[in-house]
């Protein structure tokens, strides 16, 4: 479990006219009217629904480093070899079976790193599972349970149909005390600046979420999963009454991308970069609240580009539903799917206009050629790769940049020592700017006593002397 620091509705006869199914929905809910109603109970629907919330342990093995190796005194007296300690480490988490071949739905933070994974069902069986998808940015992970019989299933709700105040119940495993169940409401949509992942929409509930619980369900009152709870806002561990959980809709997108086989997590590439709207930005452009996402710069060629999105516009809604940040509208590009069009309002000086973007994967532009750099130079150890959009994406850089990154770095190596890390830009290497992999490596065949190097890291430029 992550640790964090971090719609009154109007007019509900336009509401209804533009969206039936909500109007509908509004129409059912209803507050308690009498004792009786009071006393309803929700155990049938958690004797439903909570035999597909299981419970994910994760081991792995951790090298303790002896701080005595290589001591001569001690070695003289001990041995000459004083190998390292290892250990396990293990975690305890939630997930949620989706379908009933045994795909199940937890945290990436749950399993990373993990070297065994296990599945404990709600009856106490025990079936160890493999890892199918996983993804670090929207911290979800999907495993496969190796066995060969049909599992409960939780069916998968409409998250975009969830409204402020909402029932929900939360059901995982908090501190490892066995399944639990645990009631509350929906207290905000589209949270973000949650979590340090690029991915930031997020149910906010008070239904009670405490370490141990990530992964598991967020329900609705119709036994439909609308989340997976992923973090907490907390200052001693425990819950305050805020926790956070990825809506079922971007769980959906993740699931398809599984059952397809895919190895990675593919978002649309748009081809631009945004930034929040300000209360000057709104002023200036008319809006009446500072909603939506700013185009900060467009990639010449690119989707938004061929789209017509032009810098200092501001996109407000996406296939008519409205963009609160550019967490919200990464989300709702994700989610309306690869290989389609989403329908764009923009708001310029001039008013509103609408235009049509094609959601498709990062383009490899350049080939990666990707190469292990070698020899008596500060560089040995490092992975370096060619940038292309597609490598951008997958790296969680900015897609515009261009030239040489380093995608992994070998531990101990010179590289590591002078402390190259992944995802560093390599700009220029004495005074002569990087293009390629090819010419990156022809470089360092020549010794010139001391190297001078410029990199890009987090969008900060650092110069460094090597000798």
């Amino acid at each position: 479990m992550m640790s964090v620091l971090k719609r009154v509705s109007t007019g509900l006869l336009v509401l209804a006219l533009l969206c039936p199914v909500a109007a509908v929905a509004q129409e059912n809910r209803a507050v308690p009217q009498n004792r009786q109603e009071m006393q309803l109970s929700f155990a049938p629907l958690v004797k439903q629904t909570a035999g597909a919330v299981v419970n994910v342990y994760a081991e792995r093995v951790v090298q303790r480093l002896n701080p005595f190796a290589g001591d001569p005194f001690f070695e003289q007296f001990f041995g000459q070899r004083m190998p390292n300690r290892t250990e396990k480490q293990s975690s305890l988490g939630s997930g949620v079976i989706l379908s009933q071949d045994g795909l199940v739905v937890t945290n990436n933070h749950v399993i990373q790193g993990a070297d065994d994974i296990k599945i404990a069902l709600a009856d106490g069986r025990e079936f160890p599972c493999d890892v199918v998808l996983k993804d670090e940015s929207v911290d979800l992970a999907v495993l496969r349970i190796k066995a060969k019989e049909h599992f409960p299933v939780l069916p998968v709700g409409d998250s975009d149909a969830v409204d402020v105040g909402d029932l929900v119940l939360a059901i995982g495993n908090p501190f490892g005390v066995g399944q639990t169940v645990t009631s509350g409401i929906v207290s905000a949509l589209a949270r973000n600046q949650v979590t340090t992942g690029d991915f930031g929409f997020f149910i906010q509930t008070d239904a009670s979420i405490n370490p141990g619980n990530s992964g598991g369900a967020l329900m609705n009152m119709k036994g439909e999963l609308i989340g997976i709870n992923t973090a907490i806002f907390s200052r001693g561990g425990g819950s305050n009454g805020v926790g956070f959980a990825i809506p079922a809709n971007l769980v959906k997108v993740f699931l398809a991308n599984a059952a397809e086989g895919r190895t990675t997590f593919e978002r649309p590439y748009v081809g631009a970069t945004f930034d929040a709207v300000t209360s000057d930005v709104a002023e200036a452009l008319g809006l009446k609240t500072a909603r939506g996402a700013l185009v900060v710069r467009v990639v010449e060629g690119g989707p938004a580009d061929r789209a017509g999105l032009k810098p200092g516009e501001v996109v407000i809604a996406v296939n008519g539903i409205p963009v609160e940040h550019p967490d919200a509208l990464g989300y709702r590009l994700t989610t309306a799917g690869l290989g389609k069009q989403a329908a764009l309002t923009v708001q310029t000086g001039d008013g509103q206009r609408q235009l049509n973007i094609a959601l498709n994967t990062a383009p490899e532009t350049t080939p990666r050629d990707e190469r292990m750099l070698e020899g008596r130079n500060p560089f040995a150890g490092l992975h370096v790769a060619n940038l292309s959009p597609k490598l951008a994406t997958e790296l969680h850089i900015p897609a515009e940049k261009a030239g040489v990154v380093v995608t992994d770095v070998a531990r101990g190596s010179p590289a590591a020592r002078y402390g190259f890390e992944p995802r560093d830009i390599v700009i220029s290497l004495n005074g002569t700017t990087v293009t390629t992999t090819k010419a990156l490596e022809a470089m360092l065949d020549d010794d010139p006593g001391f190297w001078r190097v410029e990199i890009e890291r987090d969008g900060q430029r650092i110069r460094q002397f090597f000798r």
